[in-house]
């Protein structure tokens, strides 16, 4: 329908961003928008691989899960995506990638320690990764479950202020106010998770940052006084 091309057109773009991006090989990846005024997300469909995807593939559907345009089936991980648009409702955008140094903490199953002002530039927390989902919940509704696991665990957190997020054996799920912020978000994660690999290698025992200097970096770009940049992506 011709009221949902936009979305599709936004979606499509984030979605080719992950391969640009090298977030992912293959099909391994997915990125959403949705648009709350008109209550439905648009979603990369199943399996179709990002070569030859054009935005008439994006797979549009309102917030009960039902297809409302599009030919083709949505990402298996719709039900993920769809759990954290009613849980987080300040959030436009999601993306999920199987990026190697994002994933190999979520396989790990290990928080990623705020070491050094990169990552606390845009989170002054550690990143978290959730427990191991049980069997009956793997065994139930796996995806719609891996949306409660992460919505549970952030009960006590601020999307908007740690969106980015680790499942435990699975990989990474990141948000942002549209499907290309939740990229952005995306690429920043495998980056901060790269840069602390290497200095859980080189130190074992690094200390995380100091918290007077992880603050300094988080509210320079994001508190109620900051200063940094143009856009708040610049990074210079």
């Amino acid at each position: 329908m011709n009221k949902y091309k936009e979305l599709k057109e936004r979606a499509w773009l984030a979605n080719m961003e992950i391969p640009r991006q090298r977030l992912a090989i293959y099909t391994w990846g997915n990125v959403s928008e949705i648009d709350r005024s008109l209550g439905v997300f648009a979603i990369k469909p199943s399996g179709v691989p990002y070569d030859g995807m054009q935005a008439s593939d994006m797979v549009v559907l309102d917030l009960d899960g039902n297809v409302v345009s599009g030919t083709l089936r949505p990402s298996s991980d719709m039900k993920t995506h769809l759990v954290l648009y009613q849980r987080f409702e300040d959030i436009g955008g999601i993306t999920h990638t199987h990026s190697p140094y994002a994933v190999a903490w979520a396989q790990a199953g290990l928080d990623v320690p705020l070491y050094g002002t990169t990552h606390a530039d845009h989170t002054h927390r550690p990143i978290p990764c959730t427990p191991m989902m049980s069997r009956e919940q793997v065994e139930g509704d796996y995806e719609h479950e891996t949306g409660v696991l992460v919505a549970e665990l952030f009960k006590k957190k601020r999307p908007k202020e740690q969106p980015m997020v680790l499942v435990a054996g699975h990989g990474p799920f990141t948000w942002g106010k549209d499907g290309m912020e939740s990229v952005y978000n995306a690429v920043v994660l495998e980056e901060v998770c790269k840069m602390a690999y290497l200095t859980r290698t080189l130190g074992p025992t690094t200390p995380e940052l100091p918290s007077y200097l992880k603050d300094k970096h988080y509210l320079r770009k994001h508190g109620p006084d900051a200063y940094y940049g143009q856009d708040g992506h610049s990074e210079a």
